[in-house]
């Protein structure tokens, strides 16, 4: 009888494994392994939800006022969060300190060139601070900057200098449930209208003086204030196309340059067998300058940096950058900053 029961059950046991094996041979799966391991953790601090009411009711209910290490999950930012790899820490080790000349400066500089292609590049310790000084140095009280969505320091220091941030969103982008592949992008109609009407008040003498009415014009990628949504090389293509037309540089604010490049990859058509990088050189490649919070794609804790062609602007702008940010060779930053940046730039 024993024996009996023994043979069901490894019969039994050979069919469910045979079945076992159909289904792995008619199902494949998707698995996305992280390229890394994790080699240092940080200990957090576990609240009651009792603790998180009083602190928030103490906080008068702005999260930018509760303390760091009262906060279980930091949804505050996507600014500086990430960890650092062994590369960049390593790296930290050989920073060059030198005021002028610094051997780190160039190892940024070269990881900088290499993605942009732009001709001169100026540390900043952050992104809004290469913001600051290029609209110092370009904008009038005036002014009009069109963009797909300007990030809210980047409004603030457009209109800090008495000029107007025109957000140009697709319509598509500003419908939440609705379905599309890129609703980062500026809208192309609105801003050849856009520029077309300023340029009819100008000749009308709404405007006097030789300056032209839009200085310039920025995309952001991906779209930080419309959800990070993505820009399609075709809108980055178009509103080049425009600009140029119109003799407007464009710039970029790329602190998510690397996503970007990513998205257009997997959703726009003709760059399927690109590489991310190809991809992130041909959208600089369709624009005069960029502005970057480098706590992003710079996979670093602090930095950012102003990259352009023009050589009398990127002169008023190291003009300025030595003084409110420090040296160009090291703009506000440790030379660790830098060589930690370096690296990170090559490895995003």
């Amino acid at each position: 009888k024993h024996k009996k029961e023994d043979s069901t059950v490894t019969t039994s046991n050979a069919t469910q494994l045979q079945k076992l094996h159909l289904f792995a041979s008619m199902v494949t799966f998707n698995t996305i392994i992280e390229p890394f391991r994790v080699k240092t953790v940080e200990p957090i601090r576990q609240t009651t939800r009792n603790e998180r009411g009083q602190l928030l009711e103490n906080a008068h209910y702005n999260v930018f006022l509760l303390k760091a290490e009262d906060v279980l999950i930091d949804l505050l930012t996507d600014s500086g969060t990430g960890a650092m790899s062994s590369k960049q820490w390593s790296g930290m080790m050989v920073g060059d300190e030198s005021y002028a000349g610094g051997t780190s400066f160039y190892k940024f500089e070269a990881a900088v060139q290499r993605i942009t292609g732009y001709k001169h590049v100026l540390p900043t310790h952050q992104g809004r601070a290469a913001e600051r000084i290029l609209f110092g140095c370009s904008l009038q009280p005036g002014d009009t900057v069109p963009n797909n969505t300007h990030f809210d320091t980047t409004r603030a220091n457009v209109e800090y200098r008495g000029a107007r941030a025109i957000d140009l969103l697709i319509p598509e982008g500003r419908e939440p449930a609705l379905i599309h592949p890129f609703k980062g992008n500026m809208d192309l109609v609105a801003l050849e209208r856009l520029v077309l009407d300023a340029k009819k008040k100008k000749m009308e003498g709404a405007s006097s003086g030789k300056r032209p009415p839009i200085p310039m014009a920025m995309l952001t990628v991906t779209n930080n204030s419309n959800g990070g949504q993505p820009v399609s090389m075709a809108n980055i293509r178009g509103a080049s196309k425009i600009c140029r037309r119109h003799n407007i540089p464009l710039f970029l604010d790329c602190a998510r340059f690397a996503e970007n490049a990513y998205f257009i990859k997997t959703r726009e058509e003709g760059y399927e067998t690109k590489t991310p990088l190809e991809i992130a050189q041909e959208m600089f490649g369709y624009c005069d300058g960029a502005c970057m919070s480098a706590k992003k794609d710079g996979m670093s804790n602090i930095g950012g940096f102003l990259a352009l062609n023009d050589d009398v602007l990127a002169q008023k702008c190291k003009n300025m950058l030595i003084l409110t940010e420090g040296y160009p060779t090291y703009g506000g930053l440790a030379g660790y900053d830098l060589e930690a940046l370096a690296v990170g730039l090559e490895e995003v």
